[in-house]
């Protein structure tokens, strides 16, 4: 019986996995973008408690979970260490993976650049 309990939680554990999906797109705040209805102007920052991602135009935003992960990486991303003389992009793109459902990313990684 454990045998059995433990390969069908390996099956649905690849299974959800295969179902993740991809986005590449600049990181936004997502409550700028649902005062304004536009992505300009809302770029992300270390203020920012909900996040977004557009994605050429289109806008998903990112679950709980997400929101945090974002927060992170956003902290951590790597820029922070380069060039001081270099002033830092306000746009950050990100790359989420995760499962979409009814415009909400339930995000599983996401990676700052």
């Amino acid at each position: 019986m454990r045998k059995t309990f433990c390969l069908l939680t390996l099956s649905l554990t690849l299974a959800a996995l295969a179902f993740a999906e991809s986005w590449a797109g600049r990181l936004i705040d997502a409550n700028c973008y649902e005062k304004q209805k536009s992505a300009t102007g809302c770029d992300a920052t270390g203020a920012t408690k909900s996040f977004g991602v557009d994605v050429s135009g289109k806008v998903y935003k990112l679950d709980a979970s997400g929101n945090q992960k974002a927060s992170t990486a956003l902290k951590s991303r790597a820029d922070r260490a380069a060039d001081p003389s270099k002033p830092q992009s306000s746009q950050i793109i990100a790359k989420v993976e995760g499962t979409e459902s009814g415009g909400t990313i339930t995000a599983e990684s996401i990676e700052v650049q």
